[in-house]
C-alpha cells in the first residue's frame, strides 16, 4: 500500500446503506493503512480498483468480546472502488485475492461482515466462505463466516 493509494480508498464513498464502509481522510486512518498488512489491487493500467487487509486490521474489535477470533485462522478485509460495486466485479475481485493469500497463507480464512450487506454475503458464500456466529455493537449486526 502507498500513501496515494491509501488516500484514495479513505476518500472513497459509498451510497446508503453501504456508507457504513465509508472512512475518514486522518492522519490515524492513513497509519492504519500505511503500518499494518493492508494491500492495493490496480488494474493493468495501474488505477486502483480495490484493496484488501488481513490479520488484526480486518476484525471487528469488538468481536474479540464475543469469542469471533479465538481459533487461529486468517482475517480477511476487503474494499473495492464504489464505482466498481454492484456490477458483477465482485466475484473475480475476490477470488484473486484469495488465491494470493492462499498461495502465501496455508491456515484457515476468516472474514467478518456487516449483517445488511447481503451481497457480500452472498458473495462470500459462493466463494465457499460458512457463517460461523454472529455478534452485535451498539448500531450494527455482524457475522463471522469461516472457509
Amino acid at each position: 500500500m502507498n500513501i496515494d493509494f491509501a488516500r484514495e480508498i479513505l476518500s472513497w464513498r459509498y451510497e446508503a446503506p453501504y456508507d457504513f464502509y465509508n472512512n475518514d481522510l486522518d492522519t490515524d486512518s492513513l497509519n492504519e493503512m500505511l503500518e499494518n498488512p493492508y494491500y492495493s489491487i490496480a488494474d493493468a493500467n495501474g488505477e486502483l480498483v480495490g484493496f484488501y487487509c488481513i490479520g488484526q486490521s480486518a476484525q471487528v474489535p469488538i468481536g474479540s468480546l464475543f469469542g469471533a477470533y479465538e481459533e487461529e485462522r486468517v482475517d480477511i478485509g476487503i474494499g473495492m472502488k464504489p464505482g466498481l460495486t454492484g456490477k458483477g466485479n465482485g466475484y473475480s475481485f475476490f477470488a484473486f485475492i484469495l488465491n494470493h493469500i492462499q498461495n502465501t497463507n496455508f491456515l484457515p480464512l476468516r472474514l467478518t461482515v456487516a449483517k445488511f450487506n447481503h451481497r457480500a454475503i452472498h458473495l462470500y458464500e459462493k466463494l465457499g466462505f460458512t457463517k460461523l456466529m454472529e455478534f452485535s455493537n451498539d448500531s450494527t449486526d455482524f457475522i463471522v463466516m469461516n472457509k
